[in-house]
């Protein structure tokens, strides 16, 4: 029985990732997760380690981290942002603390249940663009991670002009050369390493080199999630459940969540991305209460990958509790 349970998810995810993704099916997809047994849900949670991820950006300068008991509600905090030349902003105050006060912080967020990781590059930096070589900037920042006892690193890869560069693919495989070097230095188990990818870069027959479709397809093995950026664009993308989770605009098609899952990606590893306030963004904003409404209607047919929040203080300890609520 167990057997036909785990073809039966896997089939269903497969098949649709060898269709292509249309409305349509992507309805069928939710309508047969909504219909499985709880074994079988069961199973599809077991697609990724049953831990939902809730991860907080901080960029802020200050001259100590959270308390660890601001960020209740969250496992994963994001020291930001690490560049090419070096850190910046939250990641450079971390590497001027002593060692001493770098193993405090780690010890504190550790008996909270909270890893501290780095995030690199962001949308002050286009790597590719820069010619930056992805192995050396990969040995780089992993070298740095190990040296300030960080437990991994998020790609918050923003190079739009290598994306849209219609005359050749770059962008592609620069992050899959990245991503298998920061393997090398910082091995699965060991360290955690994620991306944070802006949905529309998941729409299928769009992108030349195949987007973070071929991203996760080559490489999505040695991702452990993905903080999908769901704001930013466009004024009315993303901004209701039906457009976050079910059926994204013809500007960026098939780039909703379970859009995505439908193209074959693991829902285990889409962490849905919001921003805590407006202010913070140019588009996409959702209120924590109608953030929260999306979260229990995911949940409610097996999705329970987590939530990202843009970006502390703001993406504060209420703000995450009142998206998860009782939910996941």
């Amino acid at each position: 029985m167990v057997l036909l349970l785990r073809f039966g998810v896997t089939a269903v995810l497969t098949t649709f990732s060898l269709l292509g993704s249309t409305q349509a099916q992507a309805d069928r997809l939710v309508d047969k997760l909504r219909s499985l047994s709880p074994g079988a849900r069961d199973l599809l949670k077991g697609f990724t380690p049953a831990t939902s991820r809730f991860m907080v950006y901080d960029d802020t300068r200050v001259s100590s981290l959270p308390k660890a008991e601001d960020l209740q509600g969250y496992n994963v905090y994001a020291l930001s942002f690490w560049r090419t030349i070096g850190p910046c902003d939250l990641a450079l105050e971390w590497q001027g603390f002593t060692n001493n006060e770098r193993i405090s912080y780690l010890n504190e967020y550790n008996s909270a249940g909270i890893s501290i990781i780095v995030a690199a590059f962001g949308d002050s930096e286009q790597p590719t663009t820069a010619k930056a070589d992805p192995v050396t900037v990969a040995d780089d920042l992993a070298n740095w991670v190990v040296k300030y006892g960080l437990h991994g690193v998020d790609i918050d890869y923003e190079d739009f002009a290598a994306f849209f560069n219609s005359k050749a693919v770059t962008a592609e495989p620069w992050l899959i050369s990245l991503t298998q070097q920061l393997r090398v230095n910082l091995p699965q188990g060991d360290y955690i390493l994620t991306h944070a990818p802006v949905a529309p870069w998941f729409s299928p027959n769009v992108w030349i080199g195949g987007g973070y479709l071929h991203v996760d397809q080559t490489v999505g093995y040695l991702i452990d999630w993905y903080n999908v950026q769901f704001y930013n664009q466009g004024e009315t993308e993303f901004t209701t459940c039906t457009s976050l989770l079910h059926q994204s605009s013809s500007h960026w098609p098939e780039s909703a969540l379970f859009q995505i899952v439908a193209h074959g990606v693991d829902p285990g590893k889409l962490v849905i991305g919001k921003p805590a306030r407006p202010e913070d963004v140019h588009s996409g904003y959702m209120s924590p209460k109608d953030l929260h409404s999306c979260i229990q209607e995911a949940h409610a047919v097996g999705w329970d990958a987590g939530v990202m929040g843009w970006k502390y203080p703001y993406a504060s300890s209420t703000w995450i509790n009142t998206v998860r609520g009782n939910t996941i």
